[in-house]
């Protein structure tokens, strides 16, 4: 006897109170409802329906076997189902929008393991240093370096911006080993500039455990951050990079941070999204993933 088959005649017929509406409800016909319960019952030894022609109703071990059966396949389809909407919901599009230099270095890696616990996720990925408007553009997911994102969205802070003054080998072999935060003004310095306003940012460092702005003399000046972590790998002067892009260079000895007052953790790395009632499954998992990359990369 097939005992799954057969308890869920039986409990098709409980529900309905009728042969016939159970049958209807199943798809095949009243006799053969009728017979999977006649197993049922001989199997167990147990009258489990009181049988008239007008009339049909449980026994005391007929009630007893529905109240269980029944909650327990209810609980079944529901995990059947729900592994069947995560499957549904691991498939189709997430629409990510991040700073170019977090985008190549840090976002690229986490959506490479992630596709390949995941291949039917895919993604869309939009690299800007500008603040996106998630609703606009249809974003998932934002990413920004900096202050913490309007109120307007839900932002989650991944970690600290550590900014640190660097150099490469090359250039201290060449120019020597600056020792505090003065000699910087007879040395090369990279700097960058806001890609809005076009105006070079000052450096910001701790002086006597406050931050404090200092202008360097800088012999080259970006707007695009890797071009900036490229020059300074080159030589081409001291730079104040973020820690957290340079981690593989100061790890490998590329880049060698200097004057260790200088480091400055006031940003933060966010990721932000817009308040929905229902998030879908790939997205929400991905930003569980990122929380738990992100946390075990700043550890």
């Amino acid at each position: 006897m097939q005992t799954i088959r057969a308890l869920t005649m039986f409990l098709a017929v409980a529900n309905a109170r009728s042969f016939r509406k159970a049958a209807i409800d199943q798809g095949i016909s009243p006799q053969a409802v009728s017979k999977a319960v006649k197993q049922l019952e001989t199997h167990l030894g147990l009258k489990l329906l009181h049988r008239t022609t007008r009339h049909l109703s449980l026994t005391e071990d007929g009630e007893q076997l529905f109240q269980n059966a029944n909650l327990g396949m209810q609980l079944l389809t529901d995990a059947i189902v729900g592994l069947e909407e995560s499957k549904q919901g691991m498939e189709g599009v997430i629409r990510l929008a991040a700073p170019l230099a977090f985008g190549n270095r840090i976002l690229l890696p986490i959506i490479d393991e992630f596709q390949t616990l995941n291949p039917d996720v895919h993604f869309d990925l939009m690299l800007s240093d500008e603040f996106v408007d998630t609703i606009t553009l249809r974003i998932d997911i934002g990413f920004r370096a900096g202050q913490s994102p309007a109120r307007d969205v839900i932002s989650r802070k991944l970690g600290d911006i550590v900014s640190v003054i660097c150099a490469s080998p090359k250039y201290i072999e060449k120019h020597g080993l600056p020792q505090c935060l003065d000699d910087l003004e007879t040395h090369r310095c990279t700097g960058f500039l806001h890609p809005q306003t076009g105006k070079e940012l000052p450096w910001e460092v701790h002086v006597n455990g406050e931050i404090s702005y200092v202008h360097v003399p800088s012999v080259a000046r970006f707007n695009n951050i890797e071009a900036e972590i490229e020059a300074v790998k080159r030589g081409v002067g001291i730079g104040q990079l973020s820690e957290y892009l340079i981690k593989d260079e100061l790890e490998s000895g590329e880049l060698m941070q200097i004057i260790p007052d200088g480091w400055v953790p006031r940003l933060g790395i966010y990721m932000y999204y817009s308040e929905r009632t229902k998030i879908p499954t790939r997205v929400r998992k991905f930003l569980d993933f990122c929380m738990s990359k992100m946390t075990d990369n700043n550890q």
